[in-house]
């Protein structure tokens, strides 16, 4: 099953611009890397989990979608046609092959594995490969949000500690939080996605804790009264709102946001980065 957050994809319409922002905001981002099937992204690393920062560079070789075969360009291209955000939860798997399996047991996969691999670059500059495989899964009242897990078959050659050495402090995701007008309706789908025992219910939802961060689930209206502001929606079901960061200090992270010209505010003992700043999607930074 699923072993915790792997990364969350973040479409955005100008790459040049997402990159920009997030190197304004403190994080460290790697250089541009190129899809065969159209998407161009960056990635942005953190302890464990990363940040796919997404672009349509190439439309002209993004394929439809057919039946068993999820396409990750088609389906990011037209989720930013309606608006930049977080579009993606992509979870850490051991076995792509069995995730898929146990996705299809539980009724919410009838996709095959999708396998790839690119060259990657070390600091040094060396070439190393890198390779992964995707089980894609779906909840059908939630079109507009995308899951998958995400096995890597060489991780030794994909995480590097140097580039999780953020100027913000932030060092370990620790969970997302999507919101839905009815959470309840998604617990099912999102035990069977996530591998959680169990979803432990609070006032206004329920949350999936998992090895490696916690999948909240909030309605709108808590989601604001918690963090402060209106979260992004992105259509009907869940709508991927919020990533959440532990940091060294606040004063460190928000000094290198100010001189950033990143708009922040401090709420309930957080700093809050607001979907406006931040590509439609929100930044929630807490002390560790």
């Amino acid at each position: 099953m699923p072993n915790g957050i792997d990364h969350i994809v973040h479409v955005v319409a100008e790459l040049d611009a997402g990159e920009a922002f997030y190197r304004r905001a403190g994080f460290i981002v790697s250089s541009r890397n190129r899809h065969p099937w159209g998407t161009h992204n960056h990635i942005i690393q953190c302890d464990g989990a990363y940040i796919e920062l997404l672009g349509i560079g190439e439309p002209e070789k993004i394929v439809a979608s057919r039946p068993g075969s999820f396409s990750f360009g088609a389906y990011n291209r037209d989720f930013v046609e309606n608006g930049e955000g977080l579009s993606m939860l992509l979870m850490s798997s051991l076995d792509a092959k069995a995730d898929m399996q146990a996705f299809r047991d539980a009724g919410i996969s009838d996709f095959e594995v999708f396998d790839f691999a690119r060259e990657g670059k070390r600091a040094d500059g060396s070439i190393v490969k890198l390779a992964f495989s995707l089980a894609y899964a779906a909840d059908p009242s939630s079109p507009d949000c995308g899951f998958a897990a995400c096995q890597h078959h060489f991780p030794e050659n994909f995480w590097n500690l140097s580039l999780q050495q953020h100027d913000n402090g932030a060092r370990k995701m620790t969970g997302v939080v999507f919101v839905a007008d009815h959470p309840d309706q998604h617990r099912d789908f999102l035990l069977s996605f996530t591998g959680a025992a169990e979803a432990v219910p609070h006032a206004t939802g329920f949350v999936a804790r998992t090895p490696r961060g916690d999948v909240d689930v909030l309605t709108p209206h808590a989601f604001r009264e918690q963090h402060g502001l209106l979260p992004a929606i992105h259509g009907p079901g869940l709508s991927l709102a919020a990533m959440c960061f532990t940091v060294s200090g606040l004063e460190q992270t928000e000094a290198v946001l100010t001189k950033g010209e990143v708009e922040v505010h401090r709420h309930s003992g957080t700093l809050i980065v607001p979907p406006q700043a931040a590509h439609g999607a929100t930044l929630i930074f807490s002390p560790s």
